[in-house]
């Protein structure tokens, strides 16, 4: 009975804990376990709380509440990590029109069928068919990754053309916006290498090391543009609008596939990250409709995020997928089929408590937004997101943030894509799975 009260416990906590963060811009769910981790092994801590009955629910909790909530800033406040990026823009459009309480609530409900979807599809079969799934397409992940990115900067095809006059105008006019795109994909590939194979971040903060580049790539380019912007938000309604017009309960159904699809492939494969998992998953299903993408959005992110997480304790699979998992196996590696089991009751608990939470979060936030404006609240999540980075990585990650902040402004200048900004990561593990990375880095002087 008292560990049963303590699972329950921890996982409710875990998801008022980081439902609550999730609120403050920028803050990612990565950098609260890192803290975590960081203080469990400091000088002196007390190591009473990793045990597993408090630890693994603790973690699912704030995976399963960060999943849910982190939509409030990346709808209200344009300030959204990469798996986010395409609630951006949807988002935008119904919070200028005064709804974007309607917004956030939509991609919440995106997480609920995730949720839906993890327990009641995924952990059944899970044990049984991912571990031969990843017998048989292990030795075919490098050339995946490949088509990835090359369908991803493909698919950043011209646009305008249609201002200047003379050929060649026209012509770097269509092409300004795809070549920002590679431009991106280029330097935060570059920057990838010199913090993946020589790293200047401190040993004791190596964990974090891809930390600073991400707050700079994709969190300090919003909020640097809302700051210098003049727009401001109009007043909200504070309730849930039904969903009428085109996004009926078929479209809804096929952006919910669709999320679920892209979610679960970026969960499964290594690097794949749960907003090019959505960015698939919106052109496979040609999700054109505002409401039916932004649920299809909430169920990719939940998916990628939990099911990644899940994934470690799957019985026989033990993959580790994301950030999550990467630092749950820094405290607890699992072993028994209570692990998992445990694990499932936990992000039902920390569903529910982030699911209740998700209508007066969202309020409070429009509030403060509407009591200390717009410029304050941003530039507020970008001090913290420069707190944050410093407290785990130094001066010296700062520098990097402010690095990757000069790369993340070029998309947001020149209309391309953020999410080529996954080149930090995607061009070196493409590399190093290909068998060319050492080349490159001795090409780049890195040895």
């Amino acid at each position: 009975m008292w560990v049963a009260a303590t699972i329950v416990a921890a996982a409710v906590c875990g998801a008022f804990a980081s439902s609550v963060l999730a609120c403050l811009p920028g803050l990612h769910v990565y950098n609260l376990m890192g803290l975590c981790l960081l203080l469990h092994h400091a000088p002196g801590a007390a190591g009473a709380w990793v045990a597993p009955e408090v630890a693994v629910p603790f973690f699912t909790g704030l995976i399963v509440g960060y999943a849910f909530l982190n939509t409030i800033p990346s709808v209200l406040l344009a300030a959204p990590d990469e798996s986010a990026l395409f609630t951006v823009l949807p988002g935008q459009k119904l919070l200028m029109a005064g709804r974007g309480y309607e917004a956030v609530w939509l991609t919440g409900i995106g997480g609920a069928i995730g949720l839906l979807l993890l327990l009641v599809v995924v952990a059944p079969l899970a044990p049984l068919v991912l571990p031969p799934v990843r017998t048989v397409v292990g030795p075919h992940t490098h050339w995946v990754l490949w088509c990835v990115i090359a369908f991803m900067l493909m698919s950043e095809w011209p646009k305008g053309g249609n201002h200047g006059q003379g050929g060649w105008r026209k012509f770097l006019d269509a092409w300004s916006s795809l070549g920002a795109g590679l431009i991106t994909f280029g330097l935060s590939g570059l920057l990838g290498f010199v913090l993946l194979f020589r790293s200047p971040v401190r040993a004791d903060a190596a964990f974090q090391n891809l930390m600073p580049a991400f707050v700079g790539l994709f969190g300090l380019p919003g909020i640097v543009m809302n700051l210098f912007s003049a727009a401001t938000v109009p007043p909200q309604a504070r309730g849930y609008m039904p969903v009428t017009g085109s996004a009926g309960r078929g479209a809804m159904l096929r952006g919910a596939l669709a999320g679920g699809l892209g979610g679960g492939f970026a969960a499964f494969f290594p690097v794949i990250t749960g907003g090019v998992g959505g960015f698939l998953a919106g052109h496979a299903a040609s999700l054109r409709d505002d409401r039916s993408f932004l649920v299809s959005q909430g169920v990719s992110k939940f998916v990628y995020y939990v099911g990644g997480f899940l994934f470690f304790f799957v019985p026989g699979l033990h993959m580790t997928r994301g950030g999550g998992a990467a630092l749950m196996r820094g405290l607890f590696i699992p072993d028994t089929t209570g692990d998992y089991l445990m694990v499932l009751a936990s992000m039902a608990l920390a569903g529910a408590t982030a699911l209740l939470l998700l209508g007066p979060l969202t309020r409070l936030v429009l509030g403060l937004i509407g009591r200390w404006g717009y410029r304050r609240m941003s530039g507020l999540g970008g001090l913290l997101m420069l707190v944050i980075v410093w407290w785990v990585t130094g001066w010296v990650g700062c520098l990097i943030a402010v690095t990757a902040m000069g790369i993340g402004l070029i998309p947001v200048l020149f209309g391309s894509r953020r999410m080529n900004g996954l080149g930090v990561i995607l061009l070196p593990m493409a590399c190093a799975m290909s068998g060319c990375a050492v080349p490159v880095v001795r090409w780049l002087g890195l040895v």
